[in-house]
């Protein structure tokens, strides 16, 4: 019994945040101090640590359900399958609508609910439910909807990884630029074939000091209001904690599928920082003490799409299947490794034979 990927989609919103749209920002630090760095300087500085030129932000009248009904429909689609035969609906989040204009969560009924209601399936037995695990929700849906296949509690299953967070930034936050708006999707089935599919997971939670990494907190503007928050990084910490745990975990991933490293065909990382993706990749080689790394071993998107969260994994797993990145061409029977870190502080990782 195996655990299939049968159909993909992605919504990429169309407006285009490039970096000179910050310029005109005021930023302030921690304390609430001026910061006196040209913010020319800033953004120069901002591109070459995180390798994000631009990101997405959602229309005005759109929602993050209203992206992740959209990627579910072109999943649904790639499938081919009749969506009255989905089982679960898991979607992946961590802020619900946001209203544009607003920053009220709005999660009541659950996104997953809604939309189920928007793709119109009436069958009761589809199960619609969201799941907060910080940017590795998406993964960590798909290894929920594995472990229920795997059960014989589910055949078929609907992962959605969306946000729109856009609406939930400080704009005089120099973090404020990492953040974008997306959605991915995927079917999830079950498969007689042992050859293919999820070969392995590993999961991790780390939640004591690494637990406020990533909070919701007040502007950095000295005149906020105390009481409207906004998410928050502590950047370097998050930055230190993810090099050290997320090499591991995919070693332990790699390791439980019984596969080499070697036959690992690309990494698709969250899209959250490019140096650190790179020194994910640097790191996990060098616990193998391998020195010689495939230049073309982990795809991008995070210089044109910047970091949506949840959604960066599933869209940028979508693109490559459909061919706009043509130098990461998958083919059948290629292993590739999924793996993420985020707000828990979480990690996780899944290894997957096409």
């Amino acid at each position: 019994m195996a655990t299939i990927i049968t159909g993909t989609g992605s919504i990429i919103p169309h407006h285009i945040k490039s970096n000179q749209d910050f310029i005109s920002n005021t930023f302030y630090d921690e304390q609430s101090e001026l910061i006196k760095t040209p913010n020319q300087e800033i953004v120069e500085k901002f591109k070459g640590i995180t390798g994000i030129m631009e990101r997405r932000y959602a229309d005005v009248q759109v929602n993050t359900s209203d992206l992740a009904a959209a990627a579910a429909k072109l999943a649904i689609e790639d499938a081919g399958i009749d969506p009255e035969t989905i089982d679960q609906i898991i979607v992946a989040h961590n802020f619900g609508d946001v209203q544009n204009g607003t920053i009220q969560s709005d999660a009541v009924p659950a996104i997953a609910s809604r939309v189920k209601h928007h793709l119109g399936i009436v069958n009761p037995s589809c199960v619609a439910y969201d799941i907060l695990f910080g940017c590795p929700g998406w993964i960590q849906g798909v290894i929920q909807a594995d472990s229920f296949i795997k059960s014989g509690m589910a055949k078929r299953c609907l992962v959605i990884g969306a946000e729109t967070l856009s609406r939930v930034i400080d704009p005089h936050d120099r973090d404020s630029m990492i953040f974008s708006d997306g959605a991915g999707a995927c079917i999830v089935e079950h498969s007689e074939d042992p050859k293919q599919g999820i070969l392995s997971f590993s999961v991790q939670s780390h939640c004591n000091d690494e637990a406020g990494y990533l909070y919701m907190g007040k502007s950095y503007h000295p005149a906020a209001d105390d009481a409207t928050r906004y998410i928050k990084m502590k950047g370097r910490k998050v930055y230190e904690y993810a090099i050290k745990n997320v090499p591991i975990a995919m070693k332990a991933c790699i390791e439980k599928a019984g596969v080499e490293i070697q036959e690992v065909k690309k990494f698709f990382l969250h899209q959250a920082n490019e140096k650190m993706d790179e020194g994910f990749i640097k790191a996990l080689y060098k616990l193998y003490d391998i020195k010689e790394i495939p230049s073309d071993i982990m795809p991008m998107s995070i210089h044109e799409l910047g970091n949506s969260s949840v959604a960066t994994i599933p869209t940028l797993y979508d693109l490559v299947k459909k061919g706009k990145y043509a130098e990461h061409a998958l083919e059948k029977g290629d292993v590739v490794i999924f793996a993420s870190v985020g707000a828990g502080m979480n990690i996780n990782a899944i290894c997957y034979r096409l």
